[in-house]
């Protein structure tokens, strides 16, 4: 459920992203109210599954994303009605799916970095502090991922939305980092008590943490998988 609720919120996001948005001073993309739900995903699966887990979702996002890329481009070369209206669909169409491409690969980009990231100072924190320290791990991981992530979308993805200037690229990628953190800070809370529900119901980590407690090898351990 987890894997599925990512890959669709990756898709979505590359759509909506493909807008460019105003909020008085502020740019941002029509993708800035979903793409953090990645992040938590993300979040949610490395902390139960490790980081192997994590990557194998990471890449099931960006093949999922890929795929809808070509379907895009598939459905806008496809021949269509010929009168006014199929015209206008046709030409709608290619502008508004048109420079997705740009867009899911600057996701992409910034996903395979930031996120990469992500579950390196997560796992690697979980190692030294096992089930201690929990919002600490959210905090440092989410921080350090959507920076890079941040940066690197931003500045791939600019001239897809209309961003021209170097002011309205600051502007587009200040505020998006920003947000994104303020919104995952602001539901750790909720990202806690999510992994910790599905901790008690997980019967892999269960084991895990029966194995570890019997002092086997760290390999069969939460962080190993």
């Amino acid at each position: 459920m987890l894997l599925a609720l990512m890959c669709v919120v990756v898709i979505l996001s590359g759509i909506g992203a493909a807008k460019g948005v105003v909020f008085g001073p502020i740019i941002t993309d029509g993708g800035f109210f979903l793409f953090p739900a990645a992040y938590i995903c993300g979040d949610v699966i490395s902390e139960i599954y490790g980081g192997r887990a994590a990557r194998r979702a990471i890449l099931a996002s960006f093949g999922a994303n890929v795929l809808s890329v070509l379907c895009y481009a598939i459905i806008i070369v496809l021949p269509g009605f010929d009168d006014a209206y199929g015209v206008q669909k046709q030409a709608a169409l290619e502008v508004a799916l048109g420079p997705v491409w740009q867009v899911v690969l600057a996701g992409i980009l910034g996903f395979l970095a930031g996120q990469n990231l992500n579950t390196l100072v997560m796992v690697a924190m979980k190692r030294r502090t096992r089930e201690k320290r929990l919002i600490g791990r959210l905090v440092s991981s989410t921080g350090a991922g959507e920076f890079v992530d941040t940066l690197v979308f931003c500045t791939v993805a600019a001239t897809a939305i209309g961003i021209t200037t170097v002011e309205q690229w600051a502007n587009y990628t200040f505020f998006g980092f920003v947000y994104k953190v303020a919104v995952q800070y602001a539901v750790m809370p909720i990202t806690a008590a999510v992994i910790g529900w599905i901790k008690k119901r997980e019967p892999t980590y269960q084991a895990a943490l029966g194995a570890a407690a019997a002092g086997e090898p760290e390999a069969s351990g939460p962080d190993a998988r």
